[in-house]
């Protein structure tokens, strides 16, 4: 999903909040997500997303990487829910290593939440 009328650079690797199991309520990261996404537009910077669910609904590892192949990206960020919990651990290293083969020419940057994905690109990509 192309969240910007921009030429996307920027792939945001994360979870799909409304297909993650568990008593919680996924509005307020979908919220968060679309907040932080804008940020690129305000910046000048395209930004596109590939967002997956955790119930089994999807391969993980071909949506990562049509995402991948679809472009060539400048950077990619890996968001916070798919890198801290450690039971995710080995699906964490898939994704890395997935970034790594099929966009060995982007920059990986790591989010601290799905607001600040912005700033994590920036550390990397030159700045309009």
């Amino acid at each position: 999903m192309n969240t910007t009328s921009l030429p996307p650079r920027v792939l945001l690797i994360g979870f799909d909040p409304y297909r993650v199991p568990g008593p919680w309520a996924p509005e307020p990261v979908a919220k968060a997500l679309e907040e932080g996404t804008a940020r690129f537009a305000e910046h000048g910077v395209g930004v596109e997303m590939c967002l997956f669910g955790l119930d089994g609904s999807q391969d993980v590892a071909e949506v990562v990487t049509a995402a991948l192949r679809s472009r060539d990206w400048e950077c990619v960020v890996v968001g916070g829910g798919l890198r801290k919990p450690g039971e995710l651990l080995e699906l964490f290293e898939k994704v890395i290593n997935l970034v790594r083969r099929h966009a060995p020419n982007a920059a990986i940057a790591f989010n601290t939440g799905p607001t600040d994905s912005y700033d994590a690109a920036a550390r990397w990509i030159t700045v309009p």
